[in-house]
């Protein structure tokens, strides 16, 4: 029998918690029968595929495929889950996240509308560790100075968005869009969701579904996914600089005017108090919204750990994307010489 919905996962080394997201997927609402999931993994050397395979065997009620990706490459892994697929509506879901028991049935609800491309909802981002930095962490990244307007991270009324984390497409819309650009290590969702409004489609968001996401758990594992974010953003606006949004933008514009006032600060004392303006006001703000976040939720180590989790994910984003910028414009010299 055709499921009525295929979930995909694309995964590297996630054997602390895949276990947790194929029992969320074996509690869904719509029941197992309905369901197949669809694991492309990179070539796991912590055990992942041998928890795959246990937790299929202990439920065989659950339709579990697990291929490889060899390219280990999250747009490839997409591309390759894809393919391995058979339902009607493919749904994305990450490793280290845990969907809501009716989460497949409110995304099924909100594809019945035909415009609808992609359906996604919110974010409940917990930290990885109960530490304080880790809890510093998850509270950055749900809030507005972390996140900006994107919906998913902060919650708000249903509508459509530019984009929406762990997507659910109807397949007609994605033989319509075509396949994840595996060129694009990071941000590939984005540009497909790009796609997918350029050719007349919604990407929707909606509250109602929601998921448990597992922040980093450290600030160097947060500096590496957020200089992601910004080096491959760059390369993905080269294609679409419309989409460009003002949260995107702060943190390379921050950067930037904070090299520039260093670069200039030897000769010019202007310079120097621009720059000392600049830090002053910045760090600021972060100590001012990191105290008032520990006040509201009674962790005052929020104090210590949000205002640098936040400074983190700014600085990298913002540094990283100018050096995705420089490397997207060298590799387009390239292909015109090509």
């Amino acid at each position: 029998m055709r499921p009525a919905a295929s979930i995909i996962v694309p995964c590297f080394n996630e054997a602390p918690t895949i276990g947790l997201l194929l029992q969320a997927i074996a509690d869904q609402s719509v029941g197992t029968g309905s369901l197949e999931v669809v694991i492309a993994d990179g070539g796991s050397t912590d055990g992942t595929p041998s928890v795959v395979r246990a937790f299929a065997q202990s439920h065989p009620e659950l339709r579990i495929r697990l291929i490889d990706n060899p390219a280990r490459a999250i747009p490839a892994a997409l591309n390759r889950a894809i393919e391995a697929s058979n339902g009607p509506v493919v749904i994305r879901l990450d490793a280290h996240s845990i969907p809501q028991p009716d989460y497949v049935e409110a995304c099924l609800r909100v594809l019945r509308r035909p415009e609808v491309a992609n359906a996604g909802g919110a974010w409940e981002i917990h930290p990885s560790t109960g530490n304080w930095i880790g809890r510093g962490i998850a509270a950055a990244a749900s809030h507005r100075l972390g996140a900006g307007d994107a919906r998913y991270r902060t919650s708000g009324l249903a509508g459509p968005v530019d984009t929406v984390p762990f997507g659910a497409y109807p397949r007609t819309w994605l033989h319509r869009a075509g396949t994840y650009d595996e060129s694009l290590l990071t941000n590939e969702d984005y540009e497909y969701n790009a796609r997918l409004r350029q050719l007349g489609g919604l990407i929707w968001f909606d509250p109602a579904i929601r998921s448990i996401y597992f922040a980093r758990a450290t600030l160097g594992a947060l500096a590496r996914q957020y200089a992601r974010y910004g080096f491959w953003k760059a390369h993905m606006l080269r294609r679409y600089p419309r989409t460009l949004r003002w949260r995107q933008a702060l943190p390379p514009a921050f950067v930037l005017a904070g090299l520039g006032l260093a670069l200039a600060s030897p000769w010019l004392a202007a310079a120097r108090w621009l720059l000392g303006l600049q830090w002053a006001l910045y760090g600021a703000a972060l100590l001012a919204t990191s105290a008032l976040q520990a006040f509201r939720r009674r962790d005052f180590a929020l104090a210590a750990g949000m205002p640098l989790a936040l400074g983190v994910m700014h600085l990298a984003w913002g540094g990283a994307f100018w050096l995705g910028w420089l490397s997207s414009l060298t590799r387009g010299k390239r292909e015109s010489a090509g």
